[in-house]
C-alpha cells in the first residue's frame, strides 16, 4: 500500500502563484509514475499533469505554460508549480500514484 499526503493549497488571488506537494510512503517511488488531478463540486476528477518514472512530463491544455511537474526521488516527493493562476483553477488538487493510489486532496481557491 501507498500513502500520498498532499499539501501546499490555500487561497491565492489571480495572477498568483502555489506549489502543492505530494509525499509518498515506501520504498519504490522512483518507479511510479505519478500525476495530479484536479475536481470541481459536479464535475468529473481530471488529470492536470503527471510524469513518468524517467521524468516525462504530460499537461493538460488548460494549464501548459503555467503549471510544472516535477518530482524527487530521494524525498518521495512530486511537486505541481501552479503560477499564473485563474479562478477557474479553483479546485480540490488530488495527486495520484500509477498504482491507483490517491491522496486525500488539497483546496486550492484562486480568488480576490
Amino acid at each position: 500500500q501507498v500513502q500520498l499526503v498532499e499539501s501546499g493549497g490555500g487561497l491565492v488571488q489571480p495572477g498568483g502563484s502555489l506549489r502543492l506537494s505530494c509525499a509518498a510512503s515506501g520504498r519504490y517511488f522512483s518507479i511510479y509514475a505519478m500525476g495530479w488531478y484536479r475536481q470541481v463540486p459536479g464535475k468529473q476528477r481530471e488529470l492536470v499533469a503527471s510524469i513518468t518514472s524517467s521524468g516525462s512530463q504530460n499537461y493538460a491544455d488548460s494549464v501548459k505554460g503555467r503549471f510544472t511537474i516535477s518530482r524527487d526521488n530521494a524525498k518521495n516527493t512530486v511537486y505541481l508549480q501552479m503560477n499564473s493562476l485563474k479562478p477557474e483553477d479553483t479546485a480540490v488538487y488530488y495527486c495520484r500514484c500509477s498504482l491507483n493510489y490517491w491522496g486525500q486532496g488539497t483546496q486550492v481557491t484562486v480568488s480576490s
